[in-house]
């Protein structure tokens, strides 16, 4: 057993930390899983699978991992890459071609095939219309020094809207479009391997599908393919982030409590809906499954549950959250100003913040601390120091 297995093995058993399997970060290392199968962890993961007439790559990862993903598939075989599918098009899936794509020129190889859902090409060039903004995004979310956000993608040759099977060097592996952390998304089933390629449908954590910073994601429909990918009976399931999961037990188990995981989210957040709640009274009302949520590859650890209901209340009921104040409102610095006047000024504000924090009510602190900054934004005391010591005040007060 290698790096990877034994990781896997590790995390199943729920002896790593969250931080050690969540989507941010990754064990970077390839291992061959069964002959003619292998598995690069990286940011994102790739499938490798071995033909007689090439190599097929499910997924292809990162920029930041590309140069380590050529050199360690081709210390484990020198044979062309032939077809390379795209699971969906986020950008840690689809940039690690290019060292592939110039050996086939140098050799004289015929060029690699790119196979991807029909809507990935429209999601490149989405991303090319909000480039600034998706930098700006990344920059938040992975604490990058500057923006970043690469634009030059590698289009697909073919795309499909339909399920499809590849049938290539005596290999089958069958594609199947599916909506969940995506539109443009589909995971792949090797039926000779009993090995299933999730892409981001399966990432040792809670799935995210309620992000508050990215597009429309569809949490009913990703339950439905969870639901379908366990119906496979697979004995392996590579995921999109974290470890491969060995064995058909425990792949039926992964599979069938995320979605049972989204099934009552969405079933709890519907139900509400349908009785006229506001989306205050849904995030109130809805449940969370701890017992679910404990599992090691259902930890909140990238997305939080709580995020999953206001993304199906946007998917199913608009922006409006229900409070006639939200629907025109005014300038939050001019509200900030005047609850500032009602409480006696902004230090009153930050004051009741930083007791919030101590007493482990950071939802409070937070509102408090914002509102004091927006009032007096030069304000020693409601600067973005003061704000983060009462977040810092708050998680301490949590642990």
């Amino acid at each position: 057993m290698g790096a990877v297995l034994e990781l896997a093995e590790r995390a199943w058993r729920g002896e790593l930390a969250e931080t050690q399997v969540q989507p941010g970060t990754a064990l970077v290392g390839f291992e061959e899983l069964a002959p003619r199968l292998g598995f690069m962890s990286a940011f994102s993961n790739v499938a490798v699978v071995a033909t007689d007439d090439g190599l097929v790559l499910l997924d292809t990862s990162s920029l930041f991992h590309a140069k380590r993903v050529y050199e360690d598939v081709r210390r484990w075989s020198p044979a062309r890459v032939h077809t390379a599918v795209y699971t969906h098009g986020h950008v840690d899936h689809v940039f690690g071609l290019a060292a592939f794509e110039d050996e086939a020129r140098q050799r004289g190889w015929p060029a690699l095939r790119v196979v991807a859902h029909e809507r990935c090409p429209e999601r490149f060039a989405r991303y090319r219309l909000t480039q600034g903004w998706n930098a700006a995004v990344n920059q938040r979310q992975f604490g990058f020094p500057r923006p970043v956000f690469p634009v030059d993608f590698r289009e697909p040759d073919e795309t499909l809207r339909e399920a499809r099977a590849l049938e290539i060097g005596g290999t089958r592996i069958e594609l199947q479009p599916a909506r969940g952390e995506t539109d443009d998304h589909l995971y792949a089933w090797l039926p000779a391997e009993r090995t299933l390629a999730t892409g981001d449908l399966f990432i040792w954590a809670s799935p995210n599908c309620g992000n508050p910073q990215k597009v429309q994601r569809y949490p009913r429909e990703w339950a439905q393919a969870l639901r379908r990918m366990e119906a496979l009976g697979a004995e392996r399931l590579l995921p999109g982030h974290g470890p491969p999961i060995v064995g058909a037990a425990r792949v039926r188990q992964a599979l069938r409590e995320t979605a049972e995981l989204l099934e009552t989210l969405v079933e709890q957040t519907l139900a509400l809906m349908n009785q006229g709640a506001r989306l205050d009274d849904v995030l109130q009302g809805v449940r969370l499954p701890d017992a679910l949520l404990a599992r090691p590859y259902l930890r909140p650890s990238y997305d939080d549950p709580r995020f999953i209901v206001r993304n199906l209340w946007r998917l199913y009921g608009g922006w409006w959250d229900g409070d006639p104040s939200h629907l025109l409102p005014a300038p939050e610095a001019e509200l900030a100003r005047a609850l500032a006047d009602l409480a006696g000024g902004a230090r009153a504000l930050s004051d009741a913040a930083e007791r919030a924090a101590a007493d482990a009510n950071l939802p409070l602190a937070c509102h408090l601390v914002e509102l004091a900054a927006q009032a007096a934004p030069t304000t020693r005391a409601c600067t973005p120091h003061a704000r983060a010591s009462t977040r810092r005040a708050a998680r301490r007060s949590r642990a």
